[in-house]
């Protein structure tokens, strides 16, 4: 399989987890947050119009696009674990980013799924 496949499938996973960082700052927004309120009356045309929520919809999008791509040149029993590095990406950005706690059971996680994604990549 051509090296530039697997750039693609680290590019889809790397999208997904800017997505999620993005839907998080959208989402974390005082703007949202006074939409969203007590949780209970979910204004949803606001919340989607948020720019950064918009915006990390539309990332989940492109990535869902590149991801079709990888569906079609690759096994998905040896692509999907991938997936598991937007776990890695998004823990640490959440640290760096959002001061998110990075305990010591998240880190030994975090290595494990490494470990996991090296070992199928090596299959």
């Amino acid at each position: 399989m051509e090296k530039s496949f697997y750039g693609i499938i680290l590019l889809s996973v790397s999208i997904t987890a800017a997505a999620q960082l993005v839907l998080k700052t959208g989402m974390t927004s005082p703007a949202v947050q006074r939409l969203v309120g007590d949780g209970v009356s979910l204004r949803l045309a606001g919340v989607f119009l948020n720019p950064f929520v918009f915006g990390g919809l539309l990332l989940y999008f492109a990535a869902a696009m590149l991801w079709l791509l990888v569906l079609a040149k690759f096994e998905v029993s040896f692509a999907y674990p991938f997936v598991a590095l937007g776990f890695v990406i998004t823990a640490v950005a959440g640290w760096l980013l959002f001061n998110e706690p990075m305990s010591l059971s998240r880190v030994a996680g975090t290595v494990l799924i490494c470990a996991g994604v090296v070992l199928v990549a090596r299959s």
